[in-house]
């Protein structure tokens, strides 16, 4: 039994740094473009066009927060 929650915690602590890794902000804001990407498209608006944007944005903010950190 012991194995198998180790294999079970060892599982989720890879999807954890995975998902999250440096900066969870990145995937919180991309998860949250896809709620809201998925609710404007329920809605019948085309919103494909959300998600890169949010990336590439998310991506800016975050080599400029690593570039202040060098400093």
């Amino acid at each position: 039994m012991k194995l198998l929650w180790s294999w079970i915690y060892s599982f989720g602590h890879f999807w954890y740094h995975y998902i999250f890794g440096d900066d969870w902000t990145m995937a919180v804001a991309v998860g949250a473009g896809l709620i809201v990407s998925a609710l404007l498209n329920r809605s019948h608006v085309v919103a494909w066009w959300l998600i890169p944007v949010i990336v590439v944005v998310m991506l800016g903010v975050s080599l400029r927060r690593a570039g202040r950190a060098r400093r």
